[in-house]
């Protein structure tokens, strides 16, 4: 299986173009952490110590957690995982984390952000593999609300 940590281009200009004037996004990240963080190429970011993929993980979301603040982001929920109930049995997921962001612009400005990208070589450095699934909200009609 292919691994993804980062977005290409392509489907930057997707993403933005899909989402821009849609308002609140909810990002739906897929994690799954290395045994051992690789910190080749941050030799700045680099404990002390040997740590795992998931303590650099929490590391970076330490670090980025005033940021998303600043940008009028949210995390609504980060917890653990493992198989999917419904799903391929050779995809398994460490974590997943929902963050909302106010809108595309938000979370660009976020993204792009130079307090936020000189520590988010913690993310790269523990995680093996991610996904990223922006979404909107469906408004439900009130009859399916309250069935």
């Amino acid at each position: 299986m292919e691994k993804h940590l980062n977005a290409n281009p392509e489907s930057g200009k997707k993403f933005y173009q899909n989402f821009h004037d849609k308002g609140k996004i909810v990002m739906l990240n897929l994690l799954k952490f290395r045994e051992k963080a690789d910190y080749s190429n941050l030799e700045q970011l680099k404990p002390n110590k040997e740590i795992s993929g998931e303590e650099a993980y929490q590391l970076y979301l330490e670090k980025t957690l005033p940021e998303l603040k600043k940008a009028g982001s949210r995390i609504i929920y980060y917890g653990k995982s493992n198989n999917f109930l419904i799903g391929p049995e050779a995809e398994q997921w460490d974590a997943i984390l929902l963050v909302e962001h106010e809108s595309v612009v938000k979370f660009m400005e976020f993204a792009q952000n130079k307090d936020y990208l000189k520590n988010a070589g913690h993310r790269t450095a523990g995680l093996e593999d991610s996904r990223l699934l922006p979404s909107t909200e469906i408004n439900l009609t009130p009859n399916i609300i309250h069935s």
